[in-house]
């Protein structure tokens, strides 16, 4: 009996420490994953620095004055004169389905919507100036 126990313990201590170890080299496995998770932050954030820089220095106002001159040689400043409120704009002009109006003189439109198989038809007269609906 005591042969037995002395195995018994013997396979509990090496269970014991290969599990052990199996811990510590998924945690240094881990570890190493952070390091390097870390270390393409780090390339990311560098990158994302460079890129600004970039776009800061392509965007000056004297850079693109420039290319204004170089590529626009017909344009003007902007007078103060020039600028308006947006309520003294002209109002926008009512849209108009031409190729409607043409279907509907000629008694080819269609109605608004589909007809009911054994149905009345549900096509009601259109007033001047509507927007005929699209199905």
């Amino acid at each position: 009996m005591l042969r037995f126990l002395n195995i018994v313990a013997i396979l509990a201590l090496v269970g014991s420490a290969v599990y052990a170890y199996s811990i510590k080299y998924q945690t240094s496995y881990r570890a190493e994953q952070i390091t390097k998770t870390k270390i393409e932050i780090r390339q990311e954030r560098d990158a994302i620095a460079v890129l600004r820089a970039e776009w800061a220095y392509m965007t000056r106002p004297e850079r693109i004055q420039q290319l204004a001159d170089a590529y626009l040689p017909g344009m003007k400043q902007l007078d103060a004169t020039q600028i308006v409120a947006a309520q003294s704009l002209p109002e926008r002009a009512p849209r108009v389905d031409s190729i409607g109006q043409k279907l509907d003189s000629l008694g080819l439109s269609m109605p608004a919507t589909p007809p009911v198989p054994g149905g009345a038809s549900t096509t009601t007269p259109k007033t001047q100036g509507q927007e005929r609906r699209k199905p």
